[in-house]
């Protein structure tokens, strides 16, 4: 009989092979959010077993529960306050010593626990012969062998859960010993807590006495807020590291963590048999020449080369099939719809402006496939580890590689998880620098304009000139971090020591799920955000209409036409004038002082403040602008075909609106998250000017200095 929902919480380390478990467990069922009041993704799923509901959350990646960082606060509040009923702690068999780090923090804090001993395929390749049985016994908790990625172990591994959470109702915290000195403190220190240890339910006086000895800050403040016991408290804590100072030359929290790796080396020195020890891994030979500082880069430089020619060549066929789908449906509406305002909104504020981001779906999906990959297989943190060196010239820090990447170093990613993942730099200037610098980057909502352009403009060297973009927003990045660590920012760089996960081969389910779940994103905001915003900026360019004198002034003009093309002509022109009266026309010729010597033209000004809400705007403001005003209204070309025919759009032109749709100002939702990042207006506003600006000066350089070549 089915009973009450079990939850289980999933934690690990980062790369541990946590998020191809929770795949495994859930497959389609899961549901992406944000925890409450902050940034850090939360991911949760549902199975079913024997009747039995079970919930699955994804906790963060973490290496310890200390809240040294977000994520790791995160993971610990999530276990304190929402007190899943068992957790399963996800650790790499391959790197087993520095995984049960964490598992000893949970033992600790009391959870009901169980290991999933994940990856015991690459430990055994590695020559380590891991005992989980005895595992499980030294640690006093069940513990499965998996192998996540293909599956294997997890059926077994959600039965030892369910009957874990069945089994143990209570928190029953692990006690380590960690000398006599640290040992009478904490014994000092529980005691006093001990009085009110049920206000501190469900954490144990111990586990609370243990963290203030590690100086935790957000504990101390708990302390502070509801026990208002740190006037007491304090001078034992202080007392304890003054004597550790003086006795070993060290603080309270490095003598905790050496016995707790202390009690982890027992263990597995009874668990573990390492046959070949010495034995070079299979990544390490791989890493030999991917990471090898000559033959590296290019070789790094050849992927990105053949990615894109790879998307480009994919997605062709099914990009054309979508624009001749929107084109139907555009030629069925003009056919059925009556003359006016409805049927100008659903063809041109519709069909024309969503449609004209949706067609590129194809193009997406492929280039998200490619970066799962690269991801997956671990290339994608060698891609960190070669860049890292080139960074640290420019003032940038190691963790800013993988920021840039994930906002579109690799054209397809997205500004505001690169912003987020700038949290992890402790140098509060490179972190600023990154934040800054990062929506640069080709991110996946600059590419349907990329591809618009380059598709109207340079077809015969599409993947060639996706590859420079690539490189000039890099180049771009890179000289602006230079600039401000030289300016507002000046200061040295800290230390960095960057993580090598081993190469895995990746499932194609386990790329179909991300690539799906980037993809279905794209959709929906397109379905959404991208739909409302396409149908403002209709209207903003519908209306107010013409005068009725004016108006009935074309028609009678149209009517005394002689010829079919000039009466197709003359409606062109009215369509023109209709645009120029309207609210987006007056904006976009006002613009036109400042955006004229750029080479822009005023409907190119409407698509470009659109894009200020979202990259993907500037294609759906295009498609609807030059909707409005096309000479032929049967012809159902793509939006590239029209731009490519019309007068005023050249090459040159198109290659300077993409650099400047590349640098300037972020879309709202990241100087949203700007704003979050840096606690204030004063830098989210600053990002706004500051690539504006350059924005502008790059452009105005390309489009002039082509001028004068001859270009354009």
């Amino acid at each position: 009989m089915a009973s009450e929902k079990i939850t289980v919480a999933l934690a690990g380390n980062p790369n541990a092979g946590k998020t191809s478990l929770f795949n495994a467990l859930t497959g389609a069922r899961q549901h992406v959010g944000n925890y409450p009041g902050v940034t850090v993704e939360k991911k949760w799923g549902h199975v079913s077993l024997g009747g039995q509901e079970v919930e699955i959350v994804d906790l963060p990646g973490v290496y310890s529960l200390t809240a040294y960082s977000l994520e790791e606060l995160v993971a610990r509040d999530y276990l304190v306050q929402e007190k899943p009923d068992v957790v399963v702690d996800v650790v790499d068999a391959a790197n087993l010593e520095r995984n049960l780090y964490l598992a000893v923090q949970l033992l600790e804090l009391g959870v009901p626990l169980v290991i999933a001993l994940n990856m015991v395929d690459v430990a055994d390749g590695r020559g380590l012969k891991i005992d989980p049985d005895k595992l499980g016994r030294l640690l006093g908790v069940p513990v499965v062998p998996t192998v996540a990625r293909r599956g294997k172990g997890v059926e077994r591994l959600l039965d030892e859960a369910v009957e874990k959470a069945r089994r143990q109702k209570t928190w029953r915290p692990l006690e380590l010993s960690y000398g006599s000195d640290v040992d009478q403190a904490l014994g000092e220190l529980t005691a006093k807590l001990g009085g009110v240890g049920p206000a501190l339910s469900p954490l144990s006086p111990r586990w609370v006495s243990i963290k203030l000895l590690e100086n935790d800050a957000e504990v101390q403040k708990q302390i502070s807020r509801e026990l208002q016991l740190d006037g007491q408290l304090d001078p034992m804590r202080h007392k304890l590291a003054e004597h550790l100072r003086l006795t070993m030359d060290d603080d309270p929290e490095g003598v905790i963590a050496d016995y707790r790796y202390g009690f982890i080396g027992g263990i597995y020195r009874q668990a573990v048999q390492e046959t070949r020890a010495h034995r070079l891994e299979l990544s390490d030979r791989i890493d030999k020449v991917l990471t090898n500082r000559l033959v590296g880069p290019l070789i790094l430089l050849a992927i990105l080369y053949g990615i894109y020619q790879f998307v480009f060549w994919a997605s062709e066929a099914p990009v054309g099939w979508l624009e001749g789908l929107f084109g139907w449906l555009g030629g069925m509406a003009e056919a059925s719809l009556p003359d006016g305002f409805v049927k100008s909104l659903i063809i041109s504020g519709i069909i024309d402006g969503v449609g004209g981001v949706l067609g590129f779906v194809p193009l997406i999906m492929f280039m998200f496939f490619v970066i799962a990959v690269l991801e997956d297989t671990g290339y994608l943190a060698r891609v960190a580890y070669l860049l890292d060196r080139v960074l640290r010239l420019f003032g940038l820090h190691g963790n800013s590689v993988m920021a840039m990447i994930v906002s579109g170093g690799i054209s397809g990613g997205c500004a505001v998880p690169g912003v987020m993942a700038a949290r992890t730099l402790k140098d509060p200037k490179a972190r600023l620098a990154t934040i800054l610098t990062v929506p640069m980057m080709n991110c996946g909502a600059k590419l349907p304009v990329y591809a618009l352009l380059i598709g109207a403009f340079f077809a015969a060297q599409q993947a060639q000139m996706l590859f420079a973009l690539t490189l000039v927003s890099w180049g771009l990045a890179l000289v602006a971090a230079r600039v401000l660590r030289w300016t507002v920012l000046k200061g040295d760089t800290a230390p960095f020591v960057m993580e090598l996960p081993p190469y895995r081969l990746p499932t194609l389910r386990g790329l179909l799920i991300h690539t799906w779940e980037r993809t279905w994103q794209y959709i929906k905001k397109a379905g959404t955000v991208i739909l409302g915003i396409s149908i403002l900026m209709w209207a903003l360019m519908s209306f107010p209409a013409l005068p009725e004198e004016r108006a009935a002034a074309w028609e009678a003009k149209a009517e005394a036409a002689v010829t079919e093309e000039a009466r197709q002509e003359i409606e062109y022109q009215q369509g023109q004038d209709e645009l120029a009266y309207s609210v987006a026309g007056r904006l976009g010729r006002a613009l036109n002082y400042v955006t004229a010597p750029l080479g822009f033209d005023w409907r190119t000004n409407v698509a470009l403040v659109g894009g200020f809400a979202a990259k993907e705007v500037v294609v759906s403001t295009l498609g609807t602008a030059y909707s409005l005003g096309e000479l032929d209204p049967e012809d159902t070309g793509g939006l590239s075909e029209r731009l490519a025919k019309e007068p005023g759009w050249n090459p040159l032109k198109a290659f300077a609106l993409m650099l400047f749709v590349m640098i300037y100002a972020p879309c709202f939702v990241t100087v949203a998250v700007i704003r979050n990042e840096t606690g204030g207006w004063k830098w989210a506003l600053f990002a706004m000017a500051y690539s504006t600006g350059a924005a502008y000066v790059i452009a105005l350089l390309v489009y002039q200095g082509g001028k004068l070549l001859g270009l354009g």
